[in-house]
């Protein structure tokens, strides 16, 4: 074992590491990133569960392990040989949760309102890149791993509960605020150097003021209703159902739109039905009622007019989602939207589209996809 420690003090990883100390944490936060971009699939399935409670798990013995390093406390113990790498593994575990968010709501093809939080979720871990004392602050330190942890539960417990709504989305925050109180008042009276550095009221109140941001942000879906996620979403021309399938003809976009399949323009014939076709990933045994709202933008009043609803139920445990889809007769040119929103109005996402009854210059070229 001796011999195993002496090597590994010595080896060229270390002395890289210290070499490259302020450049580190940013390489070991994209290392995390990567590692669950290429490994993370649904958030159902065991792996993923296992290796995002282990990530969980891991940050939150780390935290405390590295908060305890300016007191001494794993000095002449074995822990003393790995201090240094604390800060490059709390890194490593921020990175690995928070691509995990990344990609299980990436699937949904309206971010239009959920962009902003996407946004936040990066820039408020890529913040300690640019302050001086970066991971060792600690004011930062414990809002991320709160932001990260509320994220981490309003995943978790909707699957593991098999049910998702308002009410179980509040019970993560709160659940998720429990554990980081707890977590932070352990440290604070485990360390003299953590009760030193800063203001015990001042980090409760960045949590828990972090803890009202994101729920008021959930509250005017500006967050999706995790977990669940619009897979796809296509305005159409025609589909039909064969045996499991269902065949969708509709006007393709340019290849360089990439994040939309059908084009936003959508040349009308009269007389014909406006189809609109979704796939909505939710994880196993997870049922819900969505509808698909209609609506209409009136340019007289310059707001939107529901024109029309239509509900369905969904099973979730599909890799590409369940899928359905409703239809709209006699509709007038103008922009539309269909919503997709939860039985308790949680949106899911929004497909975008402008009718137009005048024949264009060139003719749509229609393709038709089997789903």
């Amino acid at each position: 074992m001796k011999r195993t420690l002496v090597k590994f003090r010595r080896s060229k990883f270390r002395n890289f590491i210290r070499k490259h100390e302020k450049y580190a944490p940013l390489l070991f936060f994209i290392g995390g990133f990567i590692f669950d971009t290429l490994t993370l699939g649904r958030i159902d399935r065991m792996y993923d569960l296992v290796v995002l409670t282990s990530h969980m798990t891991l940050l939150t013995i780390t935290l405390y392990l590295f908060n305890l390093v300016d007191d001494g406390k794993w000095k002449n113990t074995k822990l003393e040989k790995y201090e240094l790498y604390f800060p490059l593994a709390i890194q490593f575990f921020f990175g690995g949760l928070s691509s995990a968010y990344v990609i299980y709501f990436s699937r949904s093809v309206s971010l239009s309102k959920t962009f902003t939080f996407f946004i936040i979720l990066v820039l408020l871990l890529l913040a300690n890149e640019f302050l001086k004392k970066r991971i060792s602050n600690k004011y930062l330190q414990f809002s991320v791993y709160y932001f990260i942890s509320f994220t981490f539960f309003a995943f978790m417990i909707p699957v593991i509960l098999k049910e998702m709504s308002t009410t179980i989305f509040m019970l993560s925050g709160v659940v998720s605020l429990v554990i980081t109180v707890f977590l932070i008042l352990f440290i604070y009276f485990s360390s003299p150097s953590t009760k030193s550095e800063i203001r015990l009221s001042k980090l409760l109140g960045i949590v828990v003021s972090i803890f009202i941001f994101i729920n008021t942000m959930y509250y005017f879906n500006m967050i999706p209703p995790v977990p669940l996620a619009l897979d796809k979403g296509v305005v159409a021309h025609n589909i039909t159902k064969k045996n499991d399938t269902y065949v969708v003809t509709y006007e393709k976009d340019d290849w360089y739109v990439f994040w939309r399949d059908h084009k936003i323009e959508f040349y009308h014939h009269v007389g014909e039905r406006v189809y609109v076709y979704a796939s909505i990933f939710a994880p196993t045994d997870l049922n819900k009622t969505v509808l698909h709202r209609w609506s209409y933008f009136n340019p007289e009043t310059e707001q939107w007019q529901v024109m029309d609803e239509m509900t369905y139920k969904i099973i979730g445990g599909r890799d590409n989602g369940f899928r359905g889809y409703t239809y709209k007769e006699n509709v007038i040119d103008g922009t539309w939207k269909v919503e997709i929103v939860t039985d308790d109005e949680l949106l899911i996402g929004v497909i975008d589209f402008e009718i137009s009854s005048t024949v264009p210059e060139k003719l749509p070229k229609l393709v038709t996809r089997k789903f």
